[in-house]
């Protein structure tokens, strides 16, 4: 059977860049589209209304971990072309930006601002994709959105799910404890992360791992479960059923008493060596 042809949907930041990157310059041949999630959409509040909602839930100590992996990372990709030729890493995917990538590999781009809206509809009818995948993507697709790829959908989940379900599920499995680290593939559903499990490991992490440092490792992790899943629809011509499970409570981002708790334990969101790799990510391949 043929490969399936993938429209992607991420937002790019610090958990994911280096991997989807890498993915869409090993799957040229089998991408039709990339949709960018536009982080800063009116929809979404903007940059000062994402600000604003998480100090009231969150306080203070959830702007290093948004810094780091989201802010840093953007507000660095337009010097890209300079630190590229700066460290001689202009031809290494892993170190470009990926609207970049994409451009040089013919890939046709979307800056998504709703992913259910008629622009994305029209774009994915006219590049007819087998699979909608999302890695990392902070927009919920709705089943009329899903059902515009003839195989539907799949999702990496940096979690072991149907724990943990929701935007941040590193910060979760920290709080609960070693063991609690995984990465998951599923269907993609309306109700965000119900899908039917298609393939899940757990992944062992240093004691020292922050929740930053989790969700860049156990996205990375999951390339290679994509790929096997990928392997497994080409060979049948379809998404295998999965296995469902019952839908346990919402995990969102943490208040300040969770956090809180945290920092009594001495687990931290983020600190000094993620900060480096936010810096470097168009700086150096790897």
């Amino acid at each position: 059977m043929p490969r399936a042809r993938i429209a992607l949907f991420v937002l790019e930041a610090l958990p994911n860049a280096r991997v989807v990157r890498r993915f869409v310059a090993d799957h040229r041949a089998d991408i039709a589209l990339v949709g960018l999630s536009n982080a800063e959409r009116p929809s979404s509040g903007g940059l000062t209304g994402q600000v604003r909602r998480h100090l009231a839930r969150s306080g203070p100590g959830i702007l290093p971990y948004l810094a780091v992996n989201f802010g840093l990372p953007d507000l660095l990709r337009p010097l890209a072309p300079l630190t590229q030729a700066a460290s001689g890493s202009t031809d290494a995917p892993e170190a470009t930006p990926l609207k970049t990538l994409c451009r040089r590999l013919a890939i046709p781009t979307l800056t998504v601002d709703d992913v259910n809206g008629p622009e994305v509809a029209q774009r994915l009818r006219e590049a007819a994709p087998d699979l909608i995948l999302t890695y990392h993507f902070d927009q919920i697709l709705k089943a009329e959105t899903i059902g515009l790829a003839r195989l539907g959908g799949i999702n990496g989940h940096p979690g072991l799910l149907p724990r943990h379900r929701g935007p941040v599920p590193t910060i979760h499995a920290l709080a609960e404890g070693p063991g609690s680290f995984g990465m998951t593939l599923h269907r993609l559903a309306a109700t965000i992360d119900t899908g039917a499990i298609l393939a899940q490991e757990a992944v062992p992490l240093p004691a020292a791992t922050t929740a930053t440092r989790a969700s860049v490792a156990l996205h990375a992790h999951g390339r290679g479960m994509l790929d096997h899943l990928l392997d497994a629809v080409a060979a049948a011509g379809a998404l295998p059923e999965g296995r469902s499970e019952a839908v346990l409570p919402y995990c969102p981002f943490p208040d300040r008493a969770m956090l809180a708790a945290l920092r009594r334990r001495g687990l931290r969101l983020t600190d000094g060596r993620d900060l480096r790799e936010a810096v470097s990510l168009s700086g150096k391949a790897a």
